[in-house]
């Protein structure tokens, strides 16, 4: 009986090209893995800095080098330094710190204060708060019902007139106190003629020869004037203040005693004159 012959099995070897391949993607997997530690390893130092960096940052501004301690203004005339400072403190704590300072609630306050039109905030550090103040410029004195009160270019009004007013010798009458959309377009053309009448009673010298003017009904505005010791009542033309004013002052020079009021609204004063 013949001998079984034993099958061997032979390995059939991989070409050298494939063990290559295997070798450089075994190296890139190895490259890639390393890469992606390194920058994990990155990322935790650079959050383990930035914690620290903010921890630090909330360190120093609690300190008491960056405490508030005081309150810088500028730009004020009328507006007292001093409103400002309780203004804008009486929306932060003054022992806190500069960076916990609610800037825009300061603003608010400060800008409620007569005179001011608008305040700008800043930090001044290490421990101030710096305020930059636009006043409201005051441009006519009027005659309200609870007494003079002086108003700006808009007719804002803006507090009580109190002593001389250089640049507005005399006060002016007709203002409207309703707070209606009209009333306060009226009050602005009031303001407007009255800065008018100003300037062109000032430019032929009879500013200081004016009490008050009327501007209840812009188109026929008057003054009254003294002379001889007594007031008198001046009909005013609504396109020339100034050359009606003297036309009138001229008229009556000498006549005070006997004249009641001028009519200087046409081409020539006309005189009323008193009767006994």
């Amino acid at each position: 009986m013949a001998k079984s012959r034993k099958k061997s099995t032979v390995r059939k070897a991989k070409p050298a090209a494939s063990r290559k391949r295997q070798t450089r993607t075994k190296g890139r997997s190895i490259e890639i893995g390393r890469f992606v530690a390194g920058g994990i390893v990155i990322l935790l130092l650079v959050a383990g800095i930035v914690t620290l960096g903010a921890y630090g940052l909330r360190a120093a501004a609690s300190s008491s080098f960056f405490a508030l301690r005081e309150i810088k203004v500028r730009g004020t005339d009328r507006v007292a330094t001093e409103d400002v400072k309780r203004a804008a403190l009486s929306r932060t704590e003054k022992t806190g710190s500069v960076f916990d300072a609610d800037l825009s609630a300061m603003r608010e306050a400060i800008e409620k204060l007569p005179f001011v039109r608008s305040a700008s905030l800043s930090l001044s550090l290490p421990n101030a708060v710096a305020v930059d103040i636009k006043e409201r410029v005051p441009v006519a004195i009027v005659k309200m019902a609870g007494g003079d009160r002086l108003v700006d270019a808009e007719g804002v009004i803006l507090a009580a007139a109190r002593g001389s007013e250089p640049t507005m010798p005399f006060a002016m009458r007709g203002w409207d106190e309703r707070k209606t959309e009209d009333a306060i377009k009226g009050n602005i053309a009031r303001v407007k003629a009255y800065r008018k009448m100003i300037d062109e009673f000032k430019a032929l010298g009879v500013a200081e020869r004016v009490v008050e003017v009327d501007l209840t009904d812009t188109r026929q505005p008057s003054a009254v004037v003294t002379e001889g010791g007594r007031n008198i009542s001046v009909v005013l033309a609504k396109d020339d203040f100034g050359k009606s004013l003297y036309s009138a002052i001229d008229a009556i020079a000498g006549k005070g005693d006997r004249v009641r009021s001028v009519n200087s609204g046409g081409v020539s004063p006309i005189l009323e004159y008193l009767t006994y």
